[in-house]
């Protein structure tokens, strides 16, 4: 039996087994003892997530992908010593998952060869429920993973690669050409990974940083002055050296400076209005 690639799902079945054992060692194994496979299709992957420590959970829409991993991975052949199973299949949209409820809020790292067309959701999610996700790999559009790990100055840098390395620490680690997928896709793939930082959390108000960030990207070749104008920034705070740049130019930090910049300046305002 195998299984038909989807177009409106956005499938591409990853046939090579070395890039596929590759891939699962972008894993460190630590911290977590969950590992999450998003879209297994066919489960080149899956069985080199098999061989590790961690359970393994695969995540999958379609159902005819479901029932070949049914047959192929019987969940009963994979048992650990305790009253937990190795391994578990469920059917369903990743997007529209609680991961909170699935992994009862222990740790888990996700993995997967991602879907294009869902492939940044699928990053901001996991973003979202970074306090149980350490760890997170996978196989992107080339362009997409790289943007994900660009670094300030660059014009692949963006909204994604500013929450994300807020987070994490992302490493872009090797290309993937069309001719090892069926159907092969008409562009190269990428493999990137984000570990999460130590400290995860913002020392400004994340809403306010994220809302800073997509505003700022939105017009990006504008000067910051211009770009936040829908903020209703004062004059004043406007004469500070950061508002003359542009964007790109911006690392994370100082997006989360000039982020504490708003707020602070929002403060004194009301506190003169009360």
């Amino acid at each position: 039996m195998s299984v038909r690639a989807k177009k409106h799902l956005g499938q591409h079945f990853l046939t090579d087994e070395n890039i596929a054992k590759k891939i699962a060692d972008t894993l460190t194994e630590q911290n977590y003892s969950n590992v999450l496979e998003i879209g297994p299709g066919m489960g080149v992957l899956t069985k080199y997530l098999l061989e590790k420590k961690p359970r393994v959970t695969v995540l999958e829409l379609d159902s005819e992908s479901v029932t070949y991993l049914q047959d192929t991975f019987p969940v009963e052949h994979f048992k650990l010593d305790t009253s937990k199973d190795k391994f578990q299949i469920i059917e369903g949209d990743f997007l529209k998952q609680n991961l909170q409820q699935i992994f009862n809020g222990e740790s888990v790292a996700i993995i997967g060869n991602f879907p294009y067309n869902i492939s940044t959701q699928i990053v901001f999610k996991a973003i979202e429920n970074r306090d149980i996700v350490p760890e997170f790999s996978g196989m992107f559009q080339k362009e997409v993973a790289q943007r994900i790990a660009e670094k300030k100055g660059s014009k692949a840098y963006g909204i994604l690669s500013v929450i994300a390395q807020a987070f994490y620490d992302v490493e872009y680690l090797f290309t993937v050409p069309p001719t090892v997928f069926n159907p092969p896709p008409k562009v190269d793939s990428g493999v990137m990974r984000m570990i999460r930082k130590e400290n995860y959390t913002l020392p400004v108000n994340e809403k306010l940083f994220i809302r800073v960030v997509k505003t700022a990207f939105n017009q990006r070749r504008k000067m910051l002055r211009s770009s936040l104008k829908s903020m209703n920034l004062s004059d004043n705070l406007k004469q500070d050296p950061i508002f003359a740049m542009r964007p790109e130019q911006l690392s994370v930090q100082e997006f989360i400076e000039l982020t504490d910049k708003i707020a602070s300046h929002g403060d004194r305002n009301n506190e003169r209005t009360s």
